[in-house]
C-alpha cells in the first residue's frame, strides 16, 4: 500500500430473504438458530447503520448489493418447472422445500465471502485484481458467483484500473471462500498477503478436519495468487488448525484478522503456529503479533462472540480501533480481553454494534464487509453511486423500511409474493446505486 492508498470497506445490504434456515452446516450459529424468525429490515436497517457508523468516521465505505432472491432460474435449472415465477415457488415449497430455501438465502450479505482481492501495488500490471469466490462447498452459496462478477463489473467498471476475473472452476479441488480466508498485512513498502487454507484439493490430505468440512483449498489460493501477479515473496500459504475447523471456525476470519503490520489472532488459529509465525515476521518488517491464549479466551467463547470477526480499522486522524459486535460484552472472558487490550493501548476504542440479525446467522462484522486497498484515482474510477454518505443513507433507510418486511419465517419463502416484493426492491435498488440491469430479472 503506497502512502496515499486507503483501505475502503464493501459491505452487502442484506437482502429482503434474510432468513433463518440453518444451511450452513459447520457454522453453528447458522444451524443453531435453524425455523427462527427473522427480520429482514431489522437486518438491513442494522448493517446500514454500521456502514453509516464508519463513513461518518472518515472511512471510505462502499455498498454491495444482495443477490436476486428467491432465485427462480436455479430453481428451474433443477428441474421445478412452471408456466409463470410463482408457479415454479409453488411447486418448490411442495415438492423440494429445502431446494426453496437454498435459493432464497440471504447469504450474500457477507461479502467477505464475496471475492480476494489483490491492490494494484501487489500485481504485477499494476491494477486491481478480484477474483470472485466460487464458493461451491455449500449449495446455497455456490449460486451467488454469476452474480457477484457481474455485480463487481458495474462496481468497478474501469478496465484499466480493474481486474475482474471469472470465479475458480474444476470443482472441490479448487473450493474457494473468498476474502474470509485471506488477510493483507503490510509494512512500509513490504506487503504480505497470507492465504490460510483448511486442506489440500487434489490428494490424501489425512491433516484435514474430522467433523467439519474445510471449505477453502490449498489450490484454489495458490490459484488466486498467480491470477493476482503475486510474487512468490508477496504470498504465505499456511493451513488453519482442523481442531479449531472442527469446533465451528469455518473460515479463517472466525479466529484471526490482520490490518497494516498486525494479526490479532487465537493461539489456536493455525496449524503450525510457531513457524507461521516466523515466515510472516520474516517478510513484515514491524510485525505485530496480538495473541489471544485459550487460557484467556476459549475456542468456544471466541465463537460465541465472534472477537475475531471484528474489524480492525485506522482512523484518518491516526488511532487504531477495533468494531466488534455487541455479543463481545456480553461474554465476560472476552469483555475482559478487550479492556486489557484498550488498557495497554492495542487498540485505542472498541466500537460495538448490534448485528444480531446476522450474528444469528453466523456473520459478524468481518463478515459483512470486503476489503478493497485503492489509490485516490482508483477511489475515484469507482461506480461514485455506490460509496455510503448521508443522502444515499437516508435514501437506502427509507427504501429498505418500504420494501422489506418485519417478520419472515422459514414457511414465508413458499409465499410467492416474496418474489414480486424482493424483484421491486431490487429493481427501485439498482436505480439507486445507478447500476443498470444486473439482475436476470431485469434482462
Amino acid at each position: 500500500m503506497t502512502a496515499k492508498a486507503t483501505e475502503a470497506n464493501f459491505d452487502g445490504l442484506v437482502g429482503p430473504t434474510h432468513n433463518y434456515a440453518g444451511l450452513s452446516y459447520g457454522n453453528v450459529a447458522s444451524t443453531s438458530n435453524l425455523g427462527g424468525t427473522s427480520s429482514p429490515r431489522t437486518a438491513a436497517l442494522q448493517g446500514l447503520a454500521k456502514m453509516k457508523a464508519l463513513a461518518d468516521l472518515g472511512i471510505p465505505q462502499g455498498i454491495l448489493p444482495p443477490q436476486e432472491r428467491p432465485d427462480v432460474h436455479a430453481l428451474r435449472r433443477l428441474g421445478l418447472s412452471g408456466a409463470t415465477d410463482a408457479q415454479v415457488i409453488e411447486r418448490a415449497a411442495k415438492d423440494a422445500p429445502m431446494l426453496l430455501a437454498l435459493c432464497c438465502s440471504a447469504s450474500s450479505m457477507w461479502t467477505a465471502n464475496a471475492a480476494t482481492i489483490a491492490p494494484s501495488a501487489d500485481t504485477r500490471d499494476a491494477r486491481v485484481h478480484f477474483t470472485p469466490a466460487n464458493l461451491i462447498d455449500r449449495p446455497h452459496r455456490a449460486i451467488e458467483p454469476a452474480q457477484t462478477t457481474r455485480t463487481l463489473r458495474a462496481i468497478f467498471s474501469d478496465e484499466s484500473r480493474f481486474v475482474v476475473h471469472e470465479p475458480l472452476e474444476m470443482g472441490q479441488a479448487f473450493a474457494d471462500e473468498g476474502a474470509a480466508n485471506h488477510t493483507r498485512l503490510v509494512s512500509g513498502d513490504h506487503a504480505l498477503h497470507l492465504f490460510v487454507y483448511g486442506r489440500r484439493g487434489i490428494g490424501a490430505d489425512p491433516s484435514a478436519p474430522k467433523k467439519f468440512p474445510a471449505r477453502q483449498t490449498l489450490e484454489a489460493s495458490q490459484a488466486i495468487a498467480r491470477l493476482h501477479g503475486l510474487d512468490d515473496a508477496r504470498a504465505l500459504f499456511v493451513q488453519q488448525s482442523p481442531d479449531v475447523i472442527d469446533q465451528g471456525v469455518f473460515h479463517n476470519d472466525v479466529i484471526a484478522v490482520g490490518h497494516g503490520q498486525m494479526l490479532f489472532f487465537h493461539e489456536l488459529a493455525f496449524r503450525d503456529r510457531d513457524d507461521v509465525l516466523r515466515a510472516i515476521a520474516a517478510r513484515v518488517p514491524g510485525f505485530e503479533a496480538v495473541e489471544v491464549r485459550a487460557s484467556e479466551v476459549s475456542v468456544e467463547d471466541a465463537v460465541k462472540s465472534y472477537l475475531f470477526n471484528s474489524q480492525i480499522l485506522t482512523l484518518p486522524g491516526g488511532g487504531r480501533i477495533l468494531v466488534a459486535p455487541e455479543e463481545c460484552r456480553e461474554v465476560a472472558p472476552v469483555a475482559k480481553l478487550l479492556d486489557r487490550l484498550v488498557d495497554e493501548g492495542v487498540f485505542s476504542e472498541v466500537k460495538v454494534f448490534d448485528l444480531r440479525q446476522s450474528m444469528r446467522n453466523g456473520g459478524g462484522p468481518a463478515c459483512l464487509r470486503l476489503r478493497v486497498v485503492l489509490e485516490p484515482e482508483e477511489i475515484a474510477a469507482v461506480r461514485r453511486t455506490c460509496w455510503m454518505n448521508e443522502p444515499t443513507y437516508d435514501v437506502l433507510v427509507a427504501w429498505a423500511t418500504k420494501h422489506y418486511r418485519d417478520r419472515l419465517e422459514p414457511r414465508d419463502l413458499a409465499d410467492p409474493s416474496l418474489l414480486d416484493e424482493s424483484r421491486r426492491a431490487l429493481d427501485e435498488l439498482t436505480g439507486i446505486l445507478a447500476l443498470g440491469s444486473i439482475y436476470p430479472f431485469q434482462r
